[in-house]
């Protein structure tokens, strides 16, 4: 089974990090995948660098632009995939922009991804109507498609995401770009209430999250806490981010 069906098989409070691949060096992208299992990560989204990410603010354009001047390349990632699995099996789903992925080559992305043990892809600029050659090519490859949603999205189009996501879906909790705000609790919840009454698989949610009470908040009825901008801002500010990686996530997680 999908390491990712696997994980959102039962329910359970999960944290979901975000790492950028090579930030803030390459040396310590294994490592860090490793501290957040061992903080208590459910699963690792693991960024791929663009040098004009659309969907992300400050903090994590400047991850991702010092991870390419770090010389971090697709190959190079699934590369380091590779070394993870020798060591850890937790769910590990790569969330990158379609050009770089064009240009790799999007079959041969697909295969490669499956060589190494991803297990999700996220690529969130691919709009729903054109992602049909991207699900059946995971499908094939028993990678999840995780797709998104945010909270303008009707009820309609959630289930037909969802529907088509199958094992899988990530709720943007607010309108804008990563590093914002948290959104309103009672805005946010009455959003998720609407995913999770038109949601016919797993999802989580991210975009805003930076504390305990966010994760707790967001589990009660959805099934995992994604934290990106929280954890790249801890690392802006570490010595030591390995250690920052465990440390942030025990913060979460317990």
């Amino acid at each position: 089974m999908n390491r990712i069906r696997q994980a959102f098989k039962n329910r359970s409070d999960k944290v979901v990090p975000y790492l950028m691949a090579g930030f803030p060096t390459k040396e310590d992208t294994l490592s860090m995948v490793m501290a957040a299992e061992k903080g208590g990560a459910a699963m690792v989204e693991l960024g791929i660098p663009f040098s004009d990410p659309l969907a992300d603010g400050p903090i994590i354009q400047k991850a991702s632009q010092i991870a390419i001047e770090n010389g971090v390349t697709i190959s190079w990632i699934l590369e380091t995939i590779v070394e993870i699995r020798q060591q850890s099996e937790i769910p590990l789903a790569l969330m990158g922009y379609i050009n770089p992925i064009i240009k790799f080559g999007f079959k041969e992305f697909m295969q490669e991804c499956s060589n190494s043990s991803v297990d999700g892809l996220i690529i969130p600029d691919l709009p729903l109507e054109e992602t049909e050659e991207y699900v059946d090519l995971a499908r094939e490859h028993n990678i999840s498609p995780i797709l998104l949603v945010a909270p303008n999205t009707s009820r309609d189009r959630i289930k037909e995401i969802s529907r088509i996501a199958n094992d899988l879906i990530y709720c943007v909790a607010i309108l804008g770009v990563t590093g914002t705000n948290t959104a309103k609790h009672d805005t946010l919840k009455s959003y998720l209430m609407k995913v999770a009454e038109c949601c016919v698989c797993p999802f989580v949610v991210g975009f805003g999250i930076k504390e305990r009470a966010d994760v707790i908040n967001i589990n009660q009825i959805a099934h995992g806490a994604v934290v990106g901008s929280a954890i790249i801002n801890e690392l802006n500010n570490s010595h030591n981010p390995v250690e920052t990686v465990e440390n942030y996530l025990e913060k979460l997680t317990k």
